[in-house]
């Protein structure tokens, strides 16, 4: 599974990388990022799945 965050949507509220830090880290100016190219383990697929949920600009895609 990937995951990706669209800079243009993300306002920073950092629930994604809070409630999944294994899977989200913030950048310099606290929005939002995927570290390297996206990949979930499938131990983490349900803390993205999570995050995205609750991302309250529906920033976060999941696919695969």
């Amino acid at each position: 599974m990937k995951v990706s965050i669209d800079p243009g949507l993300c306002m920073g509220h950092g629930l994604c990388y809070m409630s999944a830090p294994e899977v989200f880290r913030d950048d310099d100016e606290g929005y939002g990022q995927v570290p390297g190219d996206g990949e979930v383990t499938a131990t983490r697929a349900d803390d993205a799945r999570h995050a995205a949920a609750n991302c309250p600009e529906r920033a976060i895609t999941i696919s695969g």
